[in-house]
């Protein structure tokens, strides 16, 4: 049931939200650290500012068992373009200490190249591409909404192309141009949907 709630959402989200609908892709991190000096010090919490946010906001968008591994071997420098904004709030500085909140901004594009370079699979909408939107589809009771959502995607000559399983979470890709008849099809059919992020979330 949360599984078919989430891709109900999906759709809602692709559908409601737009063509212009974004990823939520700005995050925050709280960092302190402390080294010979305050700019080193500085230099270490930007850094792992930019690995938290980037681990949290992009992990939503591709497969965390691909996408951690990346991250945690990438330089910080690989890292470094694909914050598009910083602003840095309730910052402390010492001879040798350095705390702040750090908010930054994700550049989706940049993002998105980067994952695809380092074989990440990832659903993280560039804005160029409208062929095909994704859903993310919650299963409560697995078998029978499953069951039951394929069964809408047949009704609706849709073939609905399964990209990732994240317990009872199933992300499809499903073709843009039959959104807005697919989230009619599945409210009809009791789903819920809601439009959020460059998804459209599905549930019962």
């Amino acid at each position: 049931m949360c599984n078919m709630k989430k891709l109900l959402v999906v759709f809602a989200l692709c559908f409601y939200g737009g063509i212009a609908f974004g990823a939520d892709l700005i995050g925050s991190a709280h960092v302190s650290m402390t080294s010979d000096t305050s700019a080193t010090a500085k230099t270490m919490a930007l850094n792992d500012a930019r690995r938290q946010i980037i681990t949290d906001k992009l992990k939503s968008y591709a497969m965390t068992d691909q996408l951690l591994p990346a991250i945690k071997e990438a330089k910080n420098a690989d890292l470094v373009p694909l914050i598009s904004e910083t602003n840095i709030d309730k910052e402390k500085i010492s001879d040798t200490a350095y705390s702040a909140k750090i908010t930054m901004t994700i550049d989706k594009v940049a993002a998105r190249a980067w994952m695809n370079e380092n074989n990440v699979q990832n659903w993280l909408n560039d804005g160029t591409s409208t062929d095909m939107f994704v859903a993310q589809i919650v299963l409560k009771d697995a078998i029978p909404e499953w069951a039951d959502f394929n069964r809408v995607m047949r009704t609706e000559r849709v073939d609905a192309i399964t990209k990732y399983i994240s317990g009872t979470t199933v992300t499809v890709e499903l073709p843009a141009a039959s959104r807005a008849s697919l989230t009619i099809a599945l409210r009809r059919a009791g789903w819920h949907t809601a439009a959020a992020d460059d998804v459209l979330r599905v549930w019962k």
